[in-house]
């Protein structure tokens, strides 16, 4: 018990040593901190994947590229191509104001 009291003693005077410094940051306004914490927070998160190897316990791709290649990969789960994007990324932005896109990897020639 005492020694948890001496932490949060500690702690309290560390953030009083630190309360200028803090006040001066930028605050998060209210509708950016709950983006953040609804997209961090697994637990509240829901189903995403309603299309692709619905019966497998987990999608993995693995895939090779060759260099000189670029591959345009799907993040939002809807392509009716996985694992390459077909732009339906586009028709669910619209539809829902989010801002998902494709990863895209490339590989540099060889010399």
């Amino acid at each position: 018990m005492l020694r948890t009291l001496g932490l949060v003693a500690l702690g309290l005077a560390v953030a009083e040593a630190f309360a200028p410094t803090l006040s001066a940051l930028p605050r998060r306004s209210a509708v950016s901190s709950m983006r953040m914490s609804a997209s961090t927070d697994v637990t509240t998160a829901g189903k995403i994947n309603y299309l692709i190897e619905l019966d497998s316990p987990k999608v993995a791709t693995m895939m090779e590229i060759a260099p000189g290649d670029k591959q345009v990969l799907c993040r939002c789960w809807k392509s009716g191509i996985f694992p390459n994007c077909d732009g339906k990324h586009v028709e669910h932005n619209k539809a829902t104001g989010d801002n998902v896109g494709p990863l895209i990897v490339s590989v540099k020639k060889e010399d």
